[in-house]
Formats: structure tokens, C-alpha cells, sequence
């Protein structure tokens, strides 16, 4: 499975739990669940409420990409 997101490390880092993010964004516990195991993706407007909540960038909520340029 590609790992899209870095939930799980950036709750890790700031030591957040997935019960306070489910109740700050009105949503199910296991829904933050599925976030945090990339089973699912929040959308830009919930990953944006996270980073405010955080007060971190928004990008640190993803893994960085790196495209090959096809040679």
C-alpha cells in the first residue's frame, strides 16, 4: 500500500490523540482511524483544520513526492 499521508507521525510528534481531532472536526473516531492508517483520505478541508489545529504547514501532512522525469 502507498502511504499517502503522515497523520500517524504527526500526531505522534505533537502528541495528539485521534479522539480530540474526531471531536474538534465532527467525526467519527474511526474515521480519524482510517486516516491515520492511510485507509482512507481526509478531505483539503478537514487536512486543512488539522494544520490550523496543529499551527504546522499543511504539507507536513503529506510525504513528499519525488517524480522521476521518465529517462
Amino acid at each position: 500500500m502507498i502511504k499517502i499521508n503522515r497523520i500517524a507521525e504527526v500526531f505522534n510528534e505533537h502528541s495528539v490523540y485521534n479522539r480530540r481531532i474526531a471531536e474538534l472536526l465532527d467525526v467519527s473516531e474511526s474515521t480519524v482511524s482510517r486516516w491515520v492508517h492511510n485507509k482512507q483520505q481526509p478531505d483539503v478541508h478537514k487536512l486543512y483544520k488539522i494544520a490550523e489545529y496543529l499551527k504546522i504547514d499543511i504539507r507536513d501532512l503529506f510525504y513528499p513526492t519525488k517524480w522521476s522525469d521518465g529517462k
